[in-house]
């Protein structure tokens, strides 16, 4: 899950320096049809890749995950990429609720204080005068809360599907819901800056969604999206060092109860993280 936060914070990070002309549906197409195109070239020559018994979540997982994207693409262009990262990072909240309404999963005491620990940190980070535009916070909001639901689906899937089916259903909808406006107008790098930052988008996505995936097999649907949280503090940390954003008294304390929370967790929760009775799928898909 840390391996994965990191990747995706490259992520962000190269969708931040592309920025304009490159719209959120060039974002999208590049990322999701490379990813496309990758898995079924690799899996799809010994069988079926799109074959399983979860079609109908799979096809949900696979819009919530693309809404969600294109989203954070949109916040990222619209305001700061730290105080984009701290919006939608408040995803682990409606994880927590979708995870309760859907899952019956339980949060025990110690779990919870995590929890609350981790917001904490979150609301020390977040700062209204660094990025005030409303229409940037609500898309963030947004994007956080199809998270949420894409990491419920997530969890689901992944007991009895392997991490590459649920990355190749995501990359067939944010694809296939991409193209049209891509078709329409479509953006193609231009300079070799340009081309390292599209390749590169495309490689750490596909990476980091695949080790997301695999992650889920281990943790709660919350508990993992407290992992990626630590996604937050790459991101700024680039936003500080890369993009001269003010690393302020907030962003040091909120960081570290982020990541004291992250560390808590783990070793309360490092005897019980198992597969909880539930082998690992024999498919490689």
């Amino acid at each position: 899950m840390t391996a994965s936060a990191l990747l995706f914070a490259v992520l962000d990070s190269f969708i931040k320096l592309l920025g304009p002309p490159f719209r959120i549906w060039d974002i999208a197409f590049y990322r999701f049809g490379f990813g496309l195109i990758v898995l079924v070239s690799i899996f799809g020559w010994k069988n079926n890749p799109f074959r399983s018994k979860d079609l109908k979540l799979l096809i949900i997982r696979g819009i919530v995950g693309s809404l969600a994207f294109l989203s954070l693409v949109a916040t990222i262009q619209l305001i700061p990429i730290s105080t984009a990262m701290v919006l939608f990072y408040s995803f682990p909240a409606f994880a927590a609720l979708f995870s309760t309404l859907f899952l019956s999963e339980k949060v025990t005491r110690f779990e919870a204080f995590c929890i609350v620990l981790t917001f904490c940190g979150v609301a020390f980070i977040f700062d209204l005068t660094a990025g005030g535009e409303l229409l940037g916070q609500l898309t963030g909001l947004l994007g956080a809360c199809f998270a949420g639901l894409a990491i419920i689906a997530i969890k689901k899937l992944r007991n009895t599907n392997g991490p590459v089916i649920i990355y190749l259903y995501f990359c067939l909808l944010g694809a296939a819901t991409a193209l049209p406006p891509f078709v329409a107008n479509p953006h193609f790098p231009r300079t070799h800056i340009q081309w390292f930052l599209v390749i590169g988008i495309m490689i750490s996505s596909l990476l980091a969604q695949l080790l997301m995936n695999q992650g889920f097999h281990y943790c709660k649907s919350w508990e993992g999206g407290l992992f990626l949280t630590s996604e937050v503090i790459f991101t700024s940390l680039f936003g500080v060092f890369f993009l001269n954003e003010i690393a302020s008294w907030r962003f040091w304390l909120g960081g570290s109860l982020i990541i004291t929370s992250i560390i808590a967790l783990n070793w309360g929760n490092a005897r019980r993280i198992s597969y909880r009775g539930v082998p690992p799928p024999t498919s490689d898909l």
